[in-house]
C-alpha cells in the first residue's frame, strides 16, 4: 500500500518544496509571519490542488491556503503542516465582453488583475494594494477604492470554483450550490479552496485621486466634518482619513485625507471634493487624475522582527460622532497608535443584510488601529491599547476580518454575529465535517 506521500509524488504536478531545499526559506514565510511547515505544495492545476487537499487529509496534517500572502495573523502558512501555494493559479481572463465577465484565478493578486483589465476599460472593486490576494480579500469583504460606488469586491462575485475537503471541485452560484455561494461572499476559507473566481467588471475610465492634508491640531473639527459630509457626498467619492501616522510625526502628523473619485470629469470631481477642501487648512493637496491601477499601492513587506498588531470596528451613524472625538483624542496622545477611518455606506447598504455572509451592511464607517515595531516594543504598547479599545467598545460594533491581527473566539464573534454564524456552520457541516480549512476566522462546523 502507498504511503500518503508516494501518492502526492505520483499525482501531484506542480512544486513540492520541503525543508532543507533551496526555495524552502521564502516559500515557508507569508508576508507577515514565518512558519515551518512540513511541505510547501505549488499546483499547477486544479487536479494538483485535489491532490494536495488529499494528501493533507490521508497524512492527517494541518493545511493552510496561500493565495496573496497578506494575513495579519499569518493563515497562509503553518507549523509541521501543509502549505498549498495557488501563485500559479493566477490567469486573469475576460470570458465576455458583453457581460464583462472575468474568470480569475485564486492565486491571482489584484495588481495583477488591474493590469489584465486596463486596456479593456474595466475594472473590479478591490483593495488598495496590488500584491494583496483576490481570494483572501474577496472571500472576506474587500473594501476599496471604489467601494461606495460598487460595492465590497465580493459584491462583483458571480461564480467560484470551490475544491472541498472531500476533494470534489464544485460550482458556486446563485444557481448552483446557493448556500455555498452564500457563505464563500463574507465566510472566508472556511469551505474550501477557490480554484478560480468569475467576477462581473464594470467600465472604468481615470479616476482623481490623491490626498490632501490638514495640520494635526485640527484632527476633530476636520474629521466630524468629513464624515458629516460623507452621508450625502456622490456614491463616486471614496476616502480614507490617516490619523497619528508614526512614519510622519506621530500625534504631530498632518491628517491625510486621500480622496478616490471614480471618473474623469474635472468639474464633477472638484464638486464632489472641494467641500473636504475646505474642511480646514489645506497644508497639501496632490490630488490628480490617473488610471485606476495606478491607485493601487505596492504592499510593504517589513523587516524581520518586526510584528504588526491591527484592530478593527465598525461605526454606526448613530456612534460616529462620540468615535471620531475619542480616534482625535488618540491621536493627539504620544503612544497613539496609526488610526486609518474609512468610509463606507453607499453600494455596500443597498445589499440586502442577509443576501451575503458579509455582516456589516449598514456601517457608516470602518476604521484600523495599527501598532507596528519590534515585538519588545508592541508588548510594551499593548496596555495603552487595550485601555482605547475600552474606551471605544461600547460605542463600535463587529470587526473587519481583513484588518485583524489575531484571530480569537472574540475576533470570530465579532466578525460574524450569530444568525450569521449559526447559517454559515450549517455549510460548513455539509462542506467541511472535519474543519479541514480551519486556518482562518473559524467558523466550526455543527
Amino acid at each position: 500500500m502507498s504511503t500518503p506521500l508516494e501518492v502526492l509524488r505520483r499525482d501531484f504536478g506542480g512544486d513540492i518544496i520541503e525543508p532543507g531545499g533551496a526555495e524552502y526559506e521564502a516559500a515557508s514565510r507569508s508576508i507577515l509571519v514565518t512558519g515551518s511547515p512540513a511541505r510547501v505544495l505549488r499546483p499547477k492545476t486544479v487536479e494538483d490542488v485535489r491532490a494536495g487537499v488529499r494528501y493533507a487529509v490521508d497524512a492527517g496534517l494541518a493545511l493552510s491556503v496561500r493565495g496573496g500572502g497578506h494575513s495579519f495573523p499569518g493563515f497562509g502558512t503553518n507549523d509541521g503542516g501543509v502549505v498549498i501555494d495557488l501563485s500559479q493559479l493566477a490567469t486573469v481572463e475576460l470570458v465576455d465582453d458583453q457581460r464583462h465577465l472575468v474568470r480569475v484565478g485564486g492565486g491571482a493578486t489584484w495588481g495583477t488583475v488591474a493590469d489584465a483589465l486596463a486596456p479593456h476599460g474595466l475594472a473590479i472593486s478591490s483593495g488598495d494594494t496590488r500584491s494583496v490576494g483576490v481570494g483572501g480579500l474577496t472571500l472576506s469583504g474587500g473594501i476599496g477604492w471604489k467601494v461606495r460606488k460598487y460595492g465590497l469586491a465580493l459584491d462583483s462575485l458571480v461564480a467560484a470554483e470551490v475544491v472541498t475537503a472531500a476533494g470534489e471541485v464544485v460550482r458556486a452560484s446563485s444557481e448552483e450550490n446557493p448556500e455555498l455561494f452564500w457563505a464563500l461572499r463574507g465566510g472566508g476559507g472556511n469551505f474550501g479552496i477557490v480554484t478560480a473566481f468569475e467576477f462581473a467588471a464594470h467600465p472604468t475610465t481615470d479616476v482623481f485621486f490623491g490626498r490632501i492634508t490638514f495640520p494635526a491640531a485640527e484632527a476633530a473639527t476636520v474629521l466630524q466634518g468629513w464624515a458629516d459630509y460623507l452621508r450625502t457626498a456622490p456614491e463616486e467619492l471614496t476616502s480614507i482619513v490617516n490619523l497619528a501616522n508614526p512614519f510622519a510625526g506621530g500625534p504631530n502628523a498632518p491628517v491625510e485625507i486621500t480622496v478616490a473619485f471614480d471618473g474623469d470629469d474635472p468639474e464633477s470631481a472638484a464638486a464632489a471634493i472641494d467641500p473636504i477642501r475646505r474642511l480646514g487648512s489645506v497644508i497639501d493637496d496632490e490630488v490628480t487624475p490617473k488610471p485606476y491601477g495606478e491607485v493601487l499601492v505596492e504592499g510593504l513587506v517589513p523587516p524581520p522582527g518586526i510584528r504588526i498588531v491591527a484592530r478593527s470596528a465598525f461605526v454606526s451613524k448613530e456612534s460616529a460622532g462620540e468615535v471620531l472625538r475619542i480616534l482625535a483624542e488618540v491621536g493627539a496622545s504620544e503612544r497613539s497608535p496609526l488610526i486609518s477611518v474609512r468610509s463606507v455606506g453607499g453600494a455596500v447598504s443597498k445589499v440586502a443584510a442577509d443576501a451575503t455572509a458579509y455582516a456589516h451592511r449598514q456601517a457608516e464607517l470602518m476604521f484600523v488601529t495599527t501598532i507596528a515595531g519590534p515585538a519588545p516594543v508592541v508588548e510594551a504598547a499593548g496596555p495603552g491599547l487595550d485601555a482605547v479599545w475600552a474606551r471605544l467598545r461600547p460605542q463600535v460594533a463587529g470587526a473587519y476580518a481583513n484588518f485583524l491581527a489575531t484571530a480569537t473566539e472574540a475576533d470570530v464573534a465579532a466578525v460574524y454575529p450569530a444568525e450569521t454564524y449559526a447559517r454559515l456552520a450549517a455549510v460548513k457541516t455539509k462542506y467541511d465535517p472535519g474543519n479541514l480549512f480551519a486556518g482562518n476566522h473559524n467558523v466550526r462546523p455543527e
